[in-house]
């Protein structure tokens, strides 16, 4: 099932439009938050436990880009993006037949573990066969691969809010969305897999010069090394902070307002959503684009640092102002989107090119915990803070400070990152052997 190599003279510019079928697609996991509330109702289930399937889709993703990348470096990109269709598909279709028959464990089951084996393959198909066409623009490359994924919600959320106002929010109705969105998805992810195409050996057409400099690790040394571990906590902590927001995004900003002279709807919920689905899109573009020019650690100082600010600015004053709430919402998704985009290039400088797509599906593993932390932090804050009878605003501020402190923690980390020790570092290998890595280079990134 391998990718036909493009020939002389094609565009590079021809291949993200493959990745953003598949990441727009699986990017859909970011609006599960329109789904919860009428889960909730119709199943009778509480917030902890309609973040289940969400939680358990992140941990997949995480795990089947770490422990699969073995299978998409040996079969390629189209075969990864086929298995990724298969399985989101039938995760949303698993997921229809468990609303129909009011058994959430198949839902749990469909999106979370089927579906999130899709995230995952699909999240790492298409990364690394990127940077190979964009070598001189590393960050920028994975941007625009990732970008996508950060933009599915911008669709997926408005959409599905549409459908369930047609056809109900009971059992049923959610069964149907789930079986349109399962349908629909296999059709678009379709066009990624005809479409991708991998670069001839040598430096792409269009490609500016390129120097290959700095170390070189494989993926065994470069587990063992503290700066994987720095950047494992690094990114676990920026997502962590991001995914508590956008997993609960639509009941977040209506419980911070239900008590106003303004409360936010359902539909301007599904919109906020959406905003966050955008913010998280440029993000990605934006500030992976920006590192090139100020650096990897510099950018993670914002984004930490930042972060950690507009998170004290909700909790402070985000309950007396819908401008300000939705503000420094939209700047920590940003950096949530941009640190998942730029931490392929962070790799790359620390580790080289060797095997950077195999280092990167080791370091999604932090995403997998960050899906269970963020959610479960939020969710069981707010449902034990209820039970105390407590409403509002004041559901969430405990839940805040966490995240301020987690921040902090990241930060610390990302000022302890130095350059690898030469111990963990292979010879640079010639220009031949560069040419036979380029064929044979990882599509996990």
């Amino acid at each position: 099932m391998s990718p036909p190599t493009a020939p002389p003279g094609w565009s590079r510019w021809l291949v993200p439009p493959a990745a953003l079928s598949v990441h727009l697609s699986i990017g859909q996991a970011y609006a599960w938050s329109v789904f919860k509330a009428p889960l909730e109702s119709a199943l009778g289930i509480s917030g902890t436990q309609s973040a289940l399937p969400f939680q358990l889709a992140i941990v997949m993703l995480g795990l089947s880009a770490a422990f699969g990348g073995t299978f998409v470096e040996r079969n390629g990109p189209r075969w990864a993006m086929t298995v990724a269709l298969v399985c989101f598909s039938s995760g949303f279709l698993l997921s229809a037949l468990g609303a129909a028959t009011e058994r959430y464990w198949l839902i749990i089951l469909g999106y979370g573990f089927v579906g999130g084996v899709g995230l995952g393959i699909g999240y790492i198909s298409p990364v690394s066969t990127l940077i190979r066409w964009f070598p001189d623009r590393p960050g920028m490359a994975t941007g625009i691969a990732i970008m996508g994924f950060g933009g599915g919600a911008l669709i997926a959320s408005p959409w599905s809010a549409r459908m369930l106002e047609s056809f109900g929010g009971d059992s049923s109705g959610i069964a149907l969305a789930f079986l349109v969105h399962g349908l629909s998805y296999a059709v678009f992810m379709l066009l990624g897999v005809l479409l991708v195409r991998v670069p001839r050996a040598g430096k792409p057409a269009g490609a500016g010069p390129q120097v290959r400099t700095g170390p070189q690790v494989s993926a065994r040394s470069a587990v063992r090394t503290p700066q994987f571990w720095c950047l494992w906590i690094v990114l676990c902590t920026n997502v962590t902070a991001g995914i508590g927001i956008l997993e609960k995004a639509a009941p977040m900003i209506r419980d911070f307002f239900a008590d106003t002279a303004a409360p936010v709807s359902v539909t301007a919920a599904a919109g906020f959503v959406a905003l966050l689905s955008a913010a998280n899109m440029a993000g990605r573009i934006g500030w992976s684009s920006t590192s090139d020019l100020i650096g990897r650690k510099n950018i993670y100082r914002v984004y930490l640092g930042a972060g950690a600010l507009m998170y004290a600015l909700i909790a402070l004053f985000g309950d007396s102002s819908k401008p300000l709430f939705v503000l420094c919402a939209l700047v920590i998704l940003s950096f949530y989107g941009g640190g998942f985009a730029t931490v392929p290039a962070y790799l790359k400088d620390l580790f080289g090119t060797y095997q950077v797509g195999a280092i990167h599906g080791r370091l999604l593993t932090a995403w997998s915990t960050a899906g269970v932390l963020g959610p479960l932090i939020v969710n069981w804050v707010a449902d034990r803070q209820e039970e105390a009878g407590r409403h509002g605003a004041s559901l969430y501020g405990l839940s805040f400070l966490i995240m301020i402190g987690l921040l902090v923690v990241g930060f610390a980390a990302n000022e302890l990152v130095r350059p690898v020790h030469p111990r963990h570092h292979v010879p640079v290998p010639a220009p031949k052997e560069v040419a036979d890595a380029g064929r044979q280079q990882p599509e996990s990134a």
